[in-house]
């Protein structure tokens, strides 16, 4: 069981009175974290592939890292990991690269549910190389995947399936395993946007077997410094946009120009905070992995466990007070015995009021929310609510409360009265 006073003590923001409940949008970072951005800054500030020590001791801090990232992932290898700004730019960039790969008239498969920079990559390489774009829908009274339209749109024609995760509008988990056996029947890829999911629950790419999957660290305690995960193979068969002296091989070919050595740095911190509490906290979790994973990956193995049976316990919680507010309406899953289905992460629309003022008088009250339809544009779309100002998201992590819960149950109740 997580001690919530240990775990939160690691987050230097969470002293202060803000209720941190926009955690979608951005979590905050854990004091190794910190540390480890100062201490790189102070002493092995430098670009790579220098002679001396303080290019050499950068290089060897980029490169732990890179290995603690596919061991939070379980990659096959650290050369499978790419680094980048952010999961949106490195899914444009793998998308361009790909584009080489396709023919007028193949079809790329994309959903409703996800994040536009799952999208839009897509759409646009569809349009420069005379592809067809097949949208899967979601069925509007939970908001999951349609699985069956999900089948009927991967035809043999299918040369990519783009799908999330987790949605980051309104927290429903996707059945990726499926989707991923449904593209590689057809000999198509999978394209995992994974940077709402994260946070949450253990990823596993292999056992998936997607060939690329997506996430953010900031989304993890983390900085803002985006990953792209891909099978070794296909990141070495494709051509990469890059300058002419840069690398050849995975993932130099693909690291384009000075990377943000310092967001390495604090996301190998990220990984330690989670080796922590793996350690500390998933101990009981340990017989779930055992035999797989040992040293520092089992480790991230139990934290993520731990994590994850806290925050379905959050999400009991947050359903049964969201649910007792009059007025108000959560857009996704909201069956008690469908909460392992979805991440901590609600959306709602509150009768009289406007999501904008909604965030605006909770902020005037210490609580952070978004507003808005969080680039998640199909969803509100699909929806019926983008002209109408899109939703309230509530979005937990593991270090939040249920006395923060409480007080923004609280703070709702009095905006209905």
């Amino acid at each position: 069981m997580l001690n919530l006073d240990e775990i939160r003590s690691h987050f230097p923001a969470l002293a202060s009175d803000t209720i941190y409940f926009d955690n979608p949008g951005g979590t905050q970072v854990a004091r190794e974290v910190i540390q480890r951005t100062d201490r790189y800054l102070r002493s092995t500030n430098a670009n790579h592939g220098g002679a001396f020590h303080t290019s050499m001791a950068s290089d060897a801090t980029v490169a732990e890292a890179r290995q603690a990232v596919a061991d939070f992932l379980n990659a096959a290898r650290p050369e499978e990991i790419v680094f980048g700004p952010n999961m949106t730019t490195l899914t444009f960039s793998i998308s361009r690269s790909l584009a080489r790969t396709l023919h007028a008239g193949d079809e790329i498969v994309v959903t409703r549910l996800d994040h536009d920079g799952n999208v839009a990559p897509w759409l646009f390489i569809a349009e420069d190389r005379g592809c067809t774009i097949r949208w899967v829908d979601i069925h509007e009274e939970d908001c999951t995947l349609d699985l069956q339209d999900l089948e009927r749109q991967i035809t043999e024609r299918t040369k990519i399936v783009a799908i999330g995760y987790a949605s980051n509008a309104v927290g429903t988990i996707n059945d990726v395993q499926r989707a991923v056996q449904l593209a590689h029947n057809v000999g198509a890829l999978c394209f995992v946007d994974a940077v709402q999911y994260a946070p949450h629950r253990p990823i596993d790419v292999q056992a998936l077997d997607c060939d690329f999957l997506a996430c953010s660290a900031y989304k993890f305690f983390g900085p803002h410094l985006g990953i792209l995960y891909g099978k070794y193979d296909l990141l070495d068969s494709l051509t990469a946009y890059k300058v002419r002296p840069a690398g050849d091989l995975p993932p130099d070919k693909f690291e384009t120009g000075t990377q943000n050595f310092e967001g390495i740095a604090a996301t190998l911190g990220a990984m330690e905070y989670f080796e922590w509490l793996g350690n500390t906290f998933g101990s009981e979790y340990a017989a779930n992995y055992q035999g797989s994973f040992s040293g520092r990956a089992l480790a991230l193995k139990q934290a993520m466990a731990a994590i994850e049976v806290y925050e379905i316990e959050l999400n009991h919680s947050l359903l049964e007070s969201l649910g007792s507010i009059a007025g108000l309406q959560i857009r996704g899953i909201t069956s008690p015995h469908g909460l392992h289905q979805r991440v901590p992460t609600f959306s709602f629309t509150l009768q009289g009021w406007t999501p904008r003022a909604i965030a605006e008088a909770l902020a005037a009250e210490g609580i952070n929310v978004w507003d808005g339809n969080f680039y998640a544009l199909s969803v509100t779309e699909r929806l019926g609510l983008e002209e109408q100002g899109g939703l309230l998201r509530v979005g937990l992590a593991h270090y939040n409360t249920q006395a923060e819960i409480d007080k923004l149950v609280d703070a709702l109740g009095r905006l209905v009265q």
